[in-house]
């Protein structure tokens, strides 16, 4: 008897989750990474580009991306797309990240070592406060915000209930932290 997920769909389940193609958001492209084109059959028009502060690269024939809330494959949509009016047949490009740069967060205020951090994985708020050392003994426990951009250039203010979540309470407040917030710690 072969192996069906169809057969056995508790056991896929489990297996999406383990792997965490379940729960984990694709990534997105930010300001600063450095990404690697790769176009088949078109060696002249593979490279590697730095995405520019307002998240648009440049490509010969393909011209002005914006990659702003795109993944790597949805970016390489977008390239196939502009080279397509230009050549034969629609090419074949793969987009991947070389660095990530650009995926950072900064916490500020009273902890040990405020400042920048890159992030290269799913960080939630203890995990940020925990890079920059903890809190110190000044800092205001249950006053600390995450402060978050909306794509439409607002800000929120996301309260975080660090008493609470280092007693196992109020853990939905401990969010997964997104490129370029800021964790304030009064």
């Amino acid at each position: 008897m072969s192996y069906c997920k169809s057969q056995y769909p508790l056991i896929a389940l489990f297996l999406a989750i383990l792997s965490g193609s379940v729960f984990s958001a694709p990534y997105t492209v930010n300001p600063g990474d450095i990404l690697r084109v790769d176009v088949w059959n078109e060696e002249d028009l593979s490279r590697e580009i730095l995405v520019r502060p307002d998240g648009v690269i440049s490509l010969p024939m393909a011209g002005e991306i914006d990659t702003s809330n795109h993944s790597p494959s949805e970016v390489a949509n977008e390239i196939s797309k502009g080279l397509a009016k230009y050549m034969k047949d629609a090419p074949q490009v793969v987009v991947s990240l070389v660095d990530v740069p650009g995926n950072k967060i900064f916490v500020i205020g009273k902890v040990i070592q405020p400042g920048e951090y890159k992030i290269t994985s799913d960080t939630d708020v203890m995990q940020a406060l925990a890079l920059a050392g903890g809190l110190n003994p000044f800092a205001a426990e249950n006053d600390i915000r995450i402060l978050r951009r909306k794509p439409d250039g607002t800000q929120i203010a996301i309260p975080f209930e660090y008493a609470q979540v280092k007693e196992g309470k109020a853990l939905h407040t401990n969010v997964i932290l997104r490129s370029r917030d800021v964790v304030v710690v009064p």
